[in-house]
């Protein structure tokens, strides 16, 4: 698998809001193996920045627990894939996770709300 991922973060665990969140973990996969960590203070936050910082990052998927329905439409129209419903585990746990194929997603955390 090669990829680059990114994982909102809050206190260093996947933050439970997306738009909440304090950094992004930028990770980037190369024959499932973990080849660059990088942690990105976000730009300011507003409809379709964070989204749209991550594009330019040239990330190509994103693990969120709760996240608002314009972000997803964004991430999609870059085709970034969106992996929602995530549970807040450390950086490298979630990582592992995901590189195994046993990353657990569920339902999206966010409901529409404005706030994630």
């Amino acid at each position: 698998m090669n990829t680059k991922i990114a994982i909102p973060l809050a206190q260093g665990k996947l933050s439970v809001h997306f738009g909440h969140c304090e950094q992004f973990a930028v990770i980037t996969i190369e024959d499932n193996k973990i080849t660059r960590e990088e942690v990105l203070n976000p730009p300011e936050h507003f409809p379709g920045s964070y989204p749209n910082f991550l594009a330019k990052h040239d990330v190509k998927e994103v693990i969120a627990g709760g996240i608002g329905a314009k972000a997803v439409d964004i991430f999609r129209a870059n085709g970034i894939t969106v992996h929602t419903g995530a549970q807040p585990k450390s950086l490298h746990e979630l990582v592992e996770d995901f590189i195994q194929e046993t990353l657990v997603t569920g339902e999206n955390d966010c409901h529409g709300s404005s706030n994630c």
